[in-house]
């Protein structure tokens, strides 16, 4: 096998005793691979950014629930945020006691919160209807509130969290709406939080939106914690040699901060935070084979069948993932040029990366989609009708273990009524 793009995960070994082409004739394409060493290792750089048994680390689980990948979170120490009864019900299933859970509810039902509170799990409401209804259904108890303090970030505009134009949080005018309904129901808020946004990549705007939470918290007396958010970025432009966010850096400002507040506040104070792509987006590549290679008035196309399908984040937010090549045959790349990398889905916009300068590609060719564990295979879908992929483990050892399998035609029509009459 020829690795013609392939310096990140060569350097990384990425793929353990494997190649991707032995991978992809093992468990068929396209297909998802998870680096357990990978992984681990951003759960202990997360760790370290704040000391001491008064930080906790609440990993989003959104970015990616596969079972296998929740139990080693679990393992490295990490708790754990959900976003629907799904999550928590998958999130028990990996082992997290309902302590160790946080539901950051929006616009849910009471349908929802009750499925949380039976199952004895701290909720977080965002708006003052959302407390209000909370009050109703779970009176003289503990609730959390989610804050938008006008700080927001991220990569896209779909992915800022905070600021003037996003539906997430309760604004910081309504605090005293918030005391009159904790009062009205008797509740006890023991936790704020907020997310500013998706993948920054530096320090400023996050200590900006700690700041302003912390101003928020100070007119709360009886806190237990202080959940400052997520969204920590990560490195997509590796072959570009793009920095990592400084982790180094931002620990220390945050503990300055932390620590003055702290003395100020009175009391000790547990401090949360809740990452998501920071922990899984770099453990997962998906793998797909080239199908075509076509020129139409003047752009060059590798067709592949890595439809949006399998991978929503280049359509939805025109995100970039580096691309990586592996070859069965002998044939030599003779030039480096820029193509357009396609999947298989009747859309127009079913690109994955556009004008890409490469080393020529072939038919057969395996296409590496890199820092795809985030938003990866929890985005898929059946669009077109089209089967979700495996998805594979790499162990810390270097074997590869089958952590949830391909759907089958059957999968599509199993949970239709076929005795319906009409």
């Amino acid at each position: 096998m020829q690795y013609i793009q392939a310096k990140v995960t060569q350097e990384a070994n990425f793929y353990g005793k494997l190649n991707p082409v032995e991978l992809i004739e093992k468990y068929g394409g396209p297909l998802y691979i998870y680096s357990e060493r990978i992984l681990r290792e951003r759960c202990r750089d997360i760790k370290r950014l704040m000391r001491g048994p008064n930080f906790i680390v609440n990993y989003s689980a959104k970015a990616n629930s596969n079972l296998s990948l929740l139990k080693i979170i679990k393992d490295e120490g990490c708790c754990v945020d959900a976003m629907s009864p799904g999550e928590i019900y998958v999130q028990l299933q990996a082992g997290f006691q309902p302590a160790q859970i946080l539901y950051i509810g929006n616009n849910v039902s009471a349908e929802e919160m009750n499925y949380a509170i039976n199952q004895g799990i701290q909720v977080s409401v965002d708006s003052l209807s959302q407390l209000e209804l909370y009050g109703k259904i779970n009176p003289h108890s503990t609730v959390v509130a989610r804050f938008n303090t006008g700080v927001g970030a991220g990569h896209h505009k779909k992915v800022v969290t905070g600021g003037e134009k996003t539906k997430f949080g309760i604004e910081t005018a309504f605090i005293p709406e918030v005391k009159d309904i904790l009062q009205k129901y008797h509740l006890r808020l023991i936790g704020i939080n907020q997310h500013i946004g998706s993948h920054f990549m530096d320090t400023h705007s996050y200590i900006s939106g700690v700041q302003a939470l912390l101003d928020v918290a100070t007119q709360f007396p009886d806190l237990e914690f202080i959940d400052l958010g997520g969204g920590f970025g990560i490195p997509y432009h590796k072959y570009e040699n793009e920095q990592r966010l400084d982790l180094a850096e931002l620990s220390e400002k945050l503990e300055v901060i932390l620590t003055k507040w702290v003395n100020t506040y009175g009391k000790q104070m547990n401090f949360k935070v809740e990452p998501g792509r920071y922990l899984v987006a770099e453990c997962g590549i998906l793998l797909g084979k080239v199908h075509t290679v076509k020129t139409n008035y003047m752009t060059k196309y590798i067709g592949t069948d890595l439809g949006f399908n399998v991978l929503m984040r280049p359509v939805l937010y025109n995100s970039y993932h580096d691309i990586e090549i592996y070859r069965s045959s002998n044939m030599q790349s003779r030039c480096q040029e820029a193509v357009t990398i396609v999947g298989n889905i009747c859309e127009s916009g079913d690109i994955i990366a556009e004008e890409r300068k490469l080393p020529e590609v072939f038919e057969e060719d395996i296409i590496g989609v890199l820092d795809a564990g985030a938003y990866g295979y929890s985005m898929a879908s059946n669009y077109n009708n089209r089967l979700r992929p495996a998805e594979v483990l790499i162990t810390t050892q270097g074997d590869d273990v089958l952590i949830r399998q391909r759907e089958t035609l059957e999968d599509l029509v199993r949970h239709y009524n076929s005795n319906a009459h009409y």
